[in-house]
């Protein structure tokens, strides 16, 4: 029977433990994003948790956090994961750059399974764009101030940092932005929704048919989400939100179509296109909010040269969207000659 030292105890204790914070490093999801600076502050302790740490000492400009390298990768040595949630960021800009200030909480997890949260600020610098000259340096940390704290990463996050008040927080926003995340996790490319150009929102203004004639208009947010991108359509999703029912994901009726074939192929000459019933979809294709006609557009090819595609209208009236206009063109014979199959396009 073989058997071992209490120091080869150890090592393979010690070897099994570095093989799990490997395994753990793996699994979490590469976050390299230095488009505005709460993400670059993620970005770094991303890096930390996949022990990349050549990756997060290059997020600090010229003001380096420790003095050299190595002194900074050791200070993480027995950290397995950090947690970070940030705040409001707020900016002032000098000679040609922009000053970030961004409120961090972090959750410090260690090999040990001992947890410490600290929380603080960090400043970030923007040098100007456009005076820049390669190589091109994008946001990066100039410095970071955490001190340890007590309770939940939320409760410990600073509500603001440096002079500039935080902006207002869109409160309907960040309630659809977490739906969506919610929701559609998994199902869009879009993440979380976080990013800024994945989203678009609207405020309608409108009155009810059975609203009294001196009843104040009623007031809608509109969001539309961008889920997903093929060779030639992309996809969104939308939330409806009013003071009455709350927030909730749009689904639109769409009529469920029999066409027939000459010949039973569809490269044939299309004999007829019949409504059998109606379904509903929660994703339209290649769409768009009308705020002047107060309507959803979508257009949805069926086939990249666009000989093939439907189009529906949505129309909104008395707080909801409404099927008034579906028009298809069913023929793949590398003509646009869409038939209308479906009109009650009256306007609002």
């Amino acid at each position: 029977m073989r058997t071992f030292s209490s120091t080869s105890a150890a090592a393979i204790l010690a070897l099994t433990g570095l093989w799990s914070l490997q395994s753990l490093a793996a699994e979490l999801p590469y976050l390299d994003d230095r488009s505005d600076p709460a993400a670059v502050v993620r970005s770094l302790y991303n890096a930390v948790s996949r022990k990349e740490y050549a990756r997060a000492w290059d997020y600090f400009g010229d003001t380096k956090p420790a003095k050299d390298f190595a002194s900074f990768a050791k200070g993480y040595e027995t950290t397995s994961r950090v947690d970070v949630e940030t705040g409001p960021v707020s900016e002032e800009g000098a000679a040609g750059s922009i000053f970030y200030n961004i409120p961090v909480a972090i959750r410090a997890v260690n090999a040990d399974g001992s947890e410490n949260v600290f929380a603080g600020c960090y400043t970030a610098r923007q040098v100007s764009a456009s005076i820049q000259e390669p190589p091109f340096r994008p946001i990066q940390l100039d410095k970071g101030s955490l001190k340890p704290a007590d309770g939940e990463l939320a409760d410990a996050l600073p509500k603001q940092c440096g002079e500039a008040p935080p902006p207002e927080t869109d409160a309907v926003l960040e309630l659809a932005r977490k739906l969506f995340a919610t929701s559609r996790k998994g199902q869009c490319d879009a993440g979380d929704g976080s990013r800024e150009d994945a989203v678009a929102n609207y405020t309608i203004s409108y009155r009810n048919k059975t609203d009294a004639d001196d009843a104040a208009p009623s007031t809608a947010r509109l969001f539309r989400f961008f889920c997903s991108m093929g060779a030639y359509n992309e996809t969104h999703v939308y939330y409806l939100w009013n003071e009455v029912e709350g927030l909730r994901e749009l689904h639109f009726a769409v009529p469920e179509l029999d066409i027939s074939y000459e010949n039973d192929n569809t490269e044939g000459k299309v004999e007829s296109v019949d409504i059998v019933g109606y379904r509903s979809e929660s994703e339209l294709v290649n769409s768009f909010y009308d705020d002047k006609k107060l309507s959803i557009a979508s257009h949805s090819k069926w086939r990249g040269v666009g000989d093939a595609s439907s189009d529906g209208l949505w129309i909104f009236r008395d707080g909801a969207f409404t099927l008034v206009k579906y028009d298809v063109d069913a023929s793949y014979d590398g003509e646009i000659n869409p038939e209308n199959v479906l009109d009650y396009d009256t306007g609002p």
